[in-house]
Order: C-alpha cells, then structure tokens, then sequence
C-alpha cells in the first residue's frame, strides 16, 4: 500500500463557495468570466443591464456582483447607487474596458471593493474577488495610480 501526504485545505479551499451574480451585456465577455472563475466560484445568475442587476441582488442576496459599467437601460454605476442601501452585504468588483481615474473614482464612490480592467480579466479578477471578501480592494495594475 503506497500512502501519499494529503496537502491541508487552505482557508479558500474550506470555505463555502462564494456566490457570484455576473452583470455584463456581452455575452463573449461573460463566458470568459465564467471560464476564469471556474470551479472556485458559483455563479448564481447572469444578467445584461443594469436594472436587471438591481433586481438580482436582491432576489439572489450573492457574495459579490462582477458588473460592468457601460451597460444598456441602466449603467453600472447606477446600479450599484441603487443598491448602497439595500444590499450592503454584496460586495461589488467592477469589470470594465475604463482605464481613466474618473471612472475609478466613481466607482468607489459609489461602494465598489474592486475595479478590474477587462485587459487583465484573467490575472485580475480572482485576486479582486477575494481581496473584496476580506474587506479591502482592489485596482488593475493596468491603471495608474
């Protein structure tokens, strides 16, 4: 009989799977993100407009919201201004072709933990997540700060 060392779990490896909702309005950009997020994350629903994101949340209450900025019937800074009263327990990673400070900084504003650039959706959005999740954030390397 060969008996092989059994690595621990890590902290990510015990916990839950986090609950994510996908809000992107191109259908490309959203089988990507499922792809990167894999089998670490369960994703709950996915969504093309902003709107449309408001009324998941509530009605799926996920971990995190992933959602872009440049969405039809309402945009994603919108819709997270929406939800800053009612759904303070999701946290919020931006994912978006923006580069420039200003929309960084309106996204902050209005209660994101995480501003990833589509660019860099592989290496970024991960870490964004869980930085989120243990209550920091989290900003591409691709933006200057």
């Amino acid at each position: 009989m060969i008996v092989r060392p059994v690595r621990p779990a890590t902290a990510w490896e015990r916990m839950p799977k986090v609950r994510v909702l996908l809000a992107d309005d191109h259908e490309p950009v959203l089988a990507r993100v499922r792809s990167v997020l894999g089998d670490e994350f369960e994703i709950v629903g996915e969504v093309t407009n902003g709107r449309d994101a408001v009324k998941e949340v509530q009605r799926l209450d996920p971990d995190v919201l992933v959602i872009d900025i440049s969405m039809p019937v309402l945009d994603g800074l919108q819709a997270v201004s929406n939800l800053q009263s009612t759904c303070r327990r999701t946290k919020v990673v931006f994912l978006t072709v923006h580069e420039d400070q200003d929309f960084v900084a309106a996204a902050f504003a209005v209660g994101a933990s995480g501003y990833v650039t589509k660019s860099h959706l592989t290496t970024d959005l991960v870490p964004a997540i869980r930085e989120a999740l243990e209550g920091h954030t989290y900003v591409s390397h691709s933006i200057p700060q």
